[in-house]
């Protein structure tokens, strides 16, 4: 079995810089202490990273759709379409997500869903696929979005409803739910959560802090999209945004919140503010539509039309926001922006920037590992972890993408696998 080692990098490991060597085996991160004390074998191939960053690969787990595929499409849905996506999301840094499906009719669910089955990524298959996220269609009228109104529904008969509406819950990783629609927290969280063994966020949803931390109480550990489709934070009652900083709920767990960090929906502000209150619960999420990787224009997404002009994607003919074309890799430049920039108001220069890459970097891999609990396997770089990591240069471009210790993308040439063998190899 191939030892390999890279050598010559800076990983992030253990919530920091390290400058070390990954050492990968059978597509698995090993701890090469084990190897010079009990096997007292070297590397069979070695390659010089130059210097570069190396970090898990991103996971995502709110996305719509891609380079014109569309996830809530029966016409579109195949096992197919979901590998030429998995695939393409390797040039963004992507090594896992979650296809998400919005609000949609029962039949549209019982053709998409069977289609996206969890699937283990390699370098020729792309992205891991980490389960399906079905994102309504029992969300709150008053704060659907982009969700068509003809579409909602409520569950008089608790997860019945849920169960009929979708057909199945297999391959299901995570719902996003109004929490005060009635029976949901009473007998539907319960139910996903404890039998399905489903993550249930909390999102599209008018419902108060208490009302919040009530769901948190009855099983829900995520928030979609913090800010968005959701009351405004008030000082009387902070609604859904309050559940950052409450003091009710179980310390058992974390509750984590996607964040759009696109430049549209979230301002740099309200992405400091978060970060500030609760940096680990942070999750980086795209929530982009299908228009992801592809030029301004008319696109659709499920049932709707939507309009993508200066990265922005509306419903065609209104100002309604319905989703983003930003990609992973650029919400995490984002956000490191966002965060400098706070720090250059506070002080008139940059202090200190380390510490602010190992955070937003852990807002898209050990974060959202985290949240599907996974975070032992995913979204590391950490000793028995799946060897899926990116090089990335001091700006946070991605240079490369590995998926089980193989290359599945570069940037270019230069930074092709073959080119960065030493002649220390022994192979």
């Amino acid at each position: 079995m191939t030892l390999f080692r890279f050598c010559n990098c800076t990983l992030i490991r253990n919530h920091a810089l390290v400058v070390d060597d990954l050492w990968i085996r059978h597509g698995k991160i090993i701890d090469p202490e084990k190897v010079f004390f009990d096997e007292r074998i070297q590397a069979d191939v070695e390659y010089d990273c130059r210097g570069v960053l190396v970090a898990p690969g991103y996971i995502d787990l709110q996305i719509n759709g891609a380079f014109g595929h569309d996830f809530s499409s029966p016409d579109e849905a195949s096992e197919e379409m979901l590998l030429l996506v998995a695939q393409k999301l390797t040039a963004h840094g992507v090594t896992a997500f979650v296809p998400t499906v919005v609000s949609s009719k029962p039949e549209t669910y019982k053709a998409v869903l069977p289609k996206y089955k969890r699937r283990a990524g390699s370098a020729k298959d792309g992205a891991t696929i980490l389960g399906t996220h079905i994102e309504g269609p029992f969300i709150d009228e008053k704060k659907r979005g982009a969700h068509r109104t003809d579409f909602l529904r409520k569950a008089p008969n608790g997860i019945e409803d849920l169960l009929s509406c979708y057909g199945s819950f297999n391959d299901v990783s995570i719902i996003t739910i109004a929490p005060e629609i009635p029976n949901m927290i009473e007998t539907v969280i319960p139910e996903l959560v404890q039998k399905y063994n489903i993550v249930v966020s909390v999102g599209h949803s008018i419902a108060s802090l208490d009302i919040g931390e009530r769901a948190v109480c009855a099983g829900a550990r995520f928030i979609t999209h913090l800010f968005n489709a959701m009351l405004p934070f008030h000082h009387r009652d902070p609604g859904l945004v309050g559940l950052l900083t409450s003091h009710r709920l179980p310390t058992t767990s974390i509750v984590h919140y996607g964040l759009i960090a696109d430049g549209i929906h979230t301002h740099s502000a309200a992405v400091r503010l978060a970060h500030r209150v609760h940096p680990q619960g942070l999750v980086l999420v795209t929530d982009a539509v299908p228009a992801l990787g592809l030029p301004d224009g008319t696109y659709h997404m499920g049932a709707e039309k939507i309009l993508v002009e200066n990265k922005r994607a509306t419903i065609a003919g209104t100002q309604t926001l319905c989703g983003s074309i930003a990609s992973l890799a650029e919400c995490v430049q984002n956000m490191r922006q966002a965060l400098l920039d706070g720090e250059i108001s506070k002080h008139g220069e940059v202090k200190i920037d380390k510490q602010f890459i190992v955070e937003c970097i852990d807002a898209a891999t050990l974060h959202p590992a985290s949240v599907l609990h996974i975070e032992n396997q995913k979204g590391t770089l950490s000793f028995g972890a799946d060897a899926d990591f990116i090089f990335l240069d001091d700006k946070l471009n991605v240079l490369s993408t590995f998926i089980a210790g193989e290359q599945a993308w570069t940037v270019n040439d230069n930074w092709s696998i073959n080119n960065l063998r030493t002649k220390n190899s022994s192979q």
